[in-house]
């Protein structure tokens, strides 16, 4: 893959931090911003998928993913799976009090039309 770079991502309202994550690994490919340890952060969410995952096959949803939102008081922590290729996903810190969530999810959408990560 080639190196992608995040830092487009910056424009959106409020943003903080953001991170393209092997979902199979929980390796950070790629990361941008600050105040957040970006490599456990990719980790951890890493795990966050698999357990929806699981539980989604588990209820036989026959669904995908689009994103699971994190709402924290002062955050909003996006993880997207990407739909051009499910086994990496974005993952995006706002500043609650700074962002417009569904600019930032139309955004991210965006982002991800505008990049190829195969």
């Amino acid at each position: 893959m080639a190196k992608i770079s995040l830092e487009t991502l910056r424009s959106i309202d409020g943003y903080v931090a953001s991170a393209l994550v092997d979902a199979d690994s929980g390796m950070l490919l790629a990361g941008d911003g600050s105040g957040v340890n970006l490599e456990l952060a990719a980790a951890g969410n890493t795990e966050v998928v698999r357990a929806k995952r699981k539980v989604a096959n588990a209820l036989n949803l026959n669904d995908t993913i689009e994103d699971i939102l994190i709402s924290l008081t002062k955050q909003y922590h996006i993880i997207r799976p990407l739909e051009s290729n499910q086994k990496l996903f974005l993952y995006v810190v706002l500043d609650r009090a700074k962002s417009n969530l569904a600019m930032a999810r139309h955004e991210l959408r965006t982002f991800e039309k505008s990049v190829d990560f195969s």
